[in-house]
């Protein structure tokens, strides 16, 4: 269960909003960061952010501020509240009680003290929401005159309550911003009468072969993992493959650029991604599945977003089923399932044709700019009945 941290920053505060401007708006180069750091830190700071400006953010050293810091764990949720907005959400990628990097990222503009913001916590996929507070309120049960007050976190039975309805507060508040329903974690007993609806449909029905992959089939499958791989990287993103291809991979594409850390504060349990074929990254946060399906059942791939979906409702990453054109219509039959229709997996699943993939790949070559997951959206489909 992840904590939930609040700064509130009033307003009518210059000093803050300078500081906000500099180290969070605008972001930090690592190298006015790196000299203040201990080397282990310095390399966990580059795992995370790599050579990317890197957000910052601090709090004075008080008593009270410093059990709550301490509390703090990487992959925690942090929220930035400017008056009666959420500024800013993110996650807690590291911290450190430093200092000498204080007096580094921000002076003492009014002057009325020598104190710094030596307790300092750098953060992940920052993003800007400009979302009201009132929404946060509501999905924890405050009081509606609830005021924020200095450096304060969510308290645990707040935290149990939330989480036994919810999955992930960064999902939900960016799905408020954009107007979209929040979804509740499916429950498994409604998740049952599907499945069992599903064995019924299915009684009687001659099972679909086993299938016998060639090595022209397996070698294909390879070939796409490794493109989706390199694309990822020329996008930016960390990419992440099951263990076990790796090592094929990297020997036919001479490609080893794998995450090194790739379930350090992921918002997802690692579990449910370390063996889809290919997974985008992007810091804490995961930008894009992929499951290549001519080796093997096409149920198979969906089953693992199912999977995803049951712990992940409010994810906004696409999920991309990658396979040849002529299985286009088994992806369609597939999805038409009674436990992927509860779930309406079909919204959120996309079909990509090897043939796309192989155009978008062609067509940015090595470039090392413009591509992003968009682009691979845009050459997908959904196949919704």
């Amino acid at each position: 269960m992840r904590n939930i941290f609040m700064l509130f920053m009033p307003p009518s505060n210059p000093e803050a909003m300078v500081h906000y401007e500099d180290t969070i708006r605008k972001r930090v180069e690592p190298e006015r960061i790196y000299p203040h750091v201990p080397v282990p830190l310095a390399r966990k700071l580059q795992q995370v952010f790599g050579d990317k400006r890197i957000a910052v953010w601090g709090s004075r050293d008080s008593a009270s501020n410093r059990a709550k810091f301490e509390k703090m764990s990487e992959g925690d949720e942090i929220l930035i509240v400017e008056g009666a907005l959420i500024k800013l959400l993110g996650r807690v990628a590291c911290k450190t009680v430093n200092p000498s990097l204080s007096r580094e990222l921000w002076k003492n503009l009014r002057g009325d003290s020598s104190e710094g913001w030596d307790l300092i916590y750098f953060i992940a996929n920052p993003k800007e929401i400009d979302l009201p507070f009132s929404k946060f309120r509501e999905l924890f049960g405050y009081q509606s005159n609830f005021q924020l007050r200095g450096f304060t976190s969510v308290a645990t039975e707040r935290l149990q309550t939330f989480y036994a309805v919810y999955d992930d507060l960064y999902s939900i508040l960016l799905r408020l911003k954009e107007g979209k329903e929040v979804e509740e974690i499916p429950r498994p007993d409604l998740l049952q009468e599907a499945r069992l609806q599903e064995a019924g449909e299915s009684a009687g029905k001659p099972a679909d072969p086993p299938e016998a992959p060639d090595e022209q089939v397996l070698s294909e499958h390879l070939r796409m993992q490794w493109l989706l791989l390199k694309m990822g990287k020329q996008a930016g993103q960390g990419v992440w493959a099951p263990r076990g291809d790796q090592g094929r991979i990297s020997s036919q594409f001479n490609f080893r650029d794998f995450e090194e850390t790739f379930a350090a504060g992921l918002d997802t349990q690692t579990k449910y991604v370390e063996n889809i074929d290919v997974v985008w990254k992007e810091e804490f946060r995961i930008d894009a599945a992929f499951e290549i399906e001519n080796s093997t059942s096409i149920y198979s791939g969906l089953l693992r977003f199912a999977d995803l979906t049951m712990v992940a409702p409010n994810s906004p990453y696409p999920m991309f089923i990658v396979a040849p054109t002529e299985r286009r219509n088994r992806v369609r039959e597939q999805l038409a399932r009674p436990t992927f229709r509860y779930l309406h997996l079909a919204d959120k699943v996309h079909y990509l044709p090897y043939e796309k993939v192989d155009e978008v790949a062609s067509f940015f070559g090595e470039a090392g700019s413009g591509l992003n997951v968009n682009v691979l959206v845009g050459k997908s489909e959904k196949l919704k009945d």
